[in-house]
């Protein structure tokens, strides 16, 4: 039975109180292939008050008992394991490689993590003066997902927030909600205590805005835009929340002399390309020294044009469409724009890729010779589009680098590692990635500056869902 128009609280599939559906649509044929149910603030309040109710019991679970829960969610996850890819690849126009072997698999991985990180993980620790400091379920848990890598904003926040005893309403991104009713069937099917998870589909001005404003919900965790943070904040503010933001994001990443520039500069923009640039922590400002500019064009050149673009179905496709009809036409201006300041145009530019006269497809894109005030240099694309920008010194590079609203990663590529190590240091951004490492999910992922505050992934995630108290006396 699809329960496309149905949400999940209080661990029923329930229907909506006022009935309003949505449109899902494919971004690789443009055309809508099934419908869902949006929520009111009603059915916020619904789900906040199972929430409520159940946090007084599974909050005073034991760590053994959550662990047991994970492990079964992990098991049914793997059952599933197909489901939440089918969806991702229909929902968001992912290449069915890319869903297959990141989209789902980065859920997967959530899940395994936080099981390692809980079964290491003290709750309480006494002083050698009696007084116990212990870490305990925060509250109800509002939680506001994306569309661009839907299932890895729910499990890592979801699954830390179980770990803690903390009960949830999540609201999941509209545009790319089917991954989150397979996840539920999922939560529902390991057995998952009534009115802990809750799902209530909506869009961001009224089911969100519920969310953020809702008296009943003691914390609200976030990923998106940046704009949208700051009204989430805002709405947050009169109830005192603690308000979680994973933002936006414009990461640089430089290139040193003693790189090798021609196969970084290729990786580099493979790196942007995956996801169709619908990353927020994506390295779309390219830093190169100014004697390379040459050898970093043809390389260029030659790794944009050979991106593979087409139908998600298509096992050999590395880039699909982008979500929406909105977001390809502000790629496309933002592309324009580019042109229009002066930046040389090294492959791609404006319009669909030859030969794809129907989808959200937009080329991939390369500018150089981009200046720091450039629209392309300083706004968040969201799209399949680097810019490079040239510079004399290492001090340049770290300058025009930092220089952003920004601050949520950073890219180094170097032949000197303990000059990376030093580098690192100076760049304004949560995480630094230097030459190309394997992917950590237990490092915390957030943002410095307008990119959030807050840590995400491993034990740093689980510690955002916990309160601290201080039992004095406890001891004797």
């Amino acid at each position: 039975m699809s329960h496309n128009l149905q949400f999940y609280i209080d661990g029923a599939w329930v229907d909506p109180i006022s009935p309003r559906t949505l449109p899902v649509i494919n971004p690789a044929t443009e055309a809508a292939f099934t419908e869902i149910a949006i929520g009111t603030e009603a059915d916020v309040d619904r789900a906040v008050k199972a929430a409520q109710k159940a946090f007084e019991s599974f909050s005073q679970t034991t760590k053994a008992e959550r662990l047991a829960l994970l492990k079964r969610i992990a098991e049914v996850y793997a059952k599933r394991y197909d489901d939440v890819a089918d969806a991702i690849r229909l929902e968001l126009g992912a290449p069915v490689t890319l869903a297959k072997k990141s989209q789902a698999a980065i859920g997967a991985g959530h899940i395994g993590q936080i099981i390692k990180v809980l079964e290491d993980f003290e709750f309480d620790e006494l002083a050698p003066n009696g007084t116990l400091i212990t870490r305990e379920a925060f509250g109800v848990v509002g939680m506001i997902t994306p569309w661009n890598w839907p299932m890895n904003q729910i499990t890592c926040k979801v699954c830390p927030a179980l770990a803690a005893g903390c009960t949830m309403v999540l609201k999941p991104s509209e545009i790319a909600p089917l991954d989150a009713i397979v996840f539920a069937e999922i939560m529902d099917e390991a057995g998952v205590p009534p009115g802990v998870f809750n799902l209530v589909h909506g869009l961001g001005h009224d089911v969100g805005a519920a969310i953020s404003a809702h008296p009943g919900i003691d914390m609200v965790s976030f990923t998106g835009s940046t704009r949208a943070g700051i009204l989430i904040s805002k709405a947050a503010s009169e109830t005192v929340k603690k308000v979680h933001l994973e933002l936006g994001g414009k990461s640089p990443n430089i290139l040193l002399d003693d790189a090798d520039i021609a196969k970084s500069v290729a990786t580099g923009i493979v790196d942007v390309m995956q996801n169709t640039g619908q990353s927020c922590n994506a390295p779309t400002r390219m830093f190169v020294p100014a004697r390379f500019r040459d050898a970093a064009l043809g390389a260029a050149k030659s790794a944009a044009e050979a991106i593979k673009v087409g139908n998600p179905e298509d096992p050999d496709v590395y880039m699909g469409p982008v979500i929406s009809e909105l977001q390809y036409n502000k790629i496309q201006d933002l592309i324009q724009s580019g042109i229009d300041e002066g930046a040389t145009l090294v492959a791609g530019g404006t319009g669909r890729p030859a030969g794809l006269n129907k989808g959200n497809y937009v080329r991939p894109t390369v500018f150089a010779d981009v200046t720091p005030q450039m629209r392309i240099a300083r706004e968040e694309i969201f799209g399949p589009v680097l810019s490079i920008l040239f510079y004399e010194t290492e001090e340049d590079a770290v300058h025009m680098a930092n220089d952003t609203v920004y601050g949520l990663a950073a890219y180094i590529q170097s032949g000197n590692h303990a000059r990376a190590q030093n580098l690192s240091r100076r760049l304004r951004a949560g995480n630094v990635y230097i030459n190309n490492p394997r992917l950590d999910l237990n490092a915390p992922f957030g943002g410095y500056k307008q990119s959030g505050n807050g840590r995400e992934w491993g034990i740093w995630g689980l510690e955002e869902f916990l309160e601290i108290k201080g039992v004095v006396g406890f001891g004797g």
